[in-house]
């Protein structure tokens, strides 16, 4: 990994810390807040890359629309739906329900 992605990656890992139990953020806010507002696919790849750092809950990061896009990169399908739901979010077919209540925006919470 190159070093500037390195950086970026850990960045990521920092924001995603931050989000509180029983709330959900998005791959773009993440990387708006970040500066990168285009970097979506890229928070994506960092949470690829998270599953081996300690303290990074990466089950808290969906796509912009609560969609758990990332469910196949834990140890099995459902332990991304398994772990929301011990947090008190529902999932119904993979998307999380009442998105915008559970939704947390770091350009808002840590200003």
């Amino acid at each position: 990994m190159k070093k500037d992605q390195q950086s970026f990656f850990e960045d990521v890992f920092e924001v995603v810390k931050l989000i509180p139990k029983g709330r959900v953020t998005s791959y773009g806010a993440i990387g708006k807040y970040l500066g990168m507002k285009s970097s979506a696919r890229m928070v994506g790849w960092a949470m690829n890359a998270s599953h081996g750092v300690e303290g990074v809950p990466a089950h808290r990061v969906v796509n912009r629309n609560g969609l758990l896009t990332g469910k196949h990169h834990f140890e099995t399908p459902s332990a991304m739906k398994r772990l929301l739901e011990k947090e008190g979010i529902k999932v119904k077919k993979d998307q999380v329900q009442n998105f915008e209540k559970h939704f947390w925006d770091p350009s808002k919470e840590l200003l």
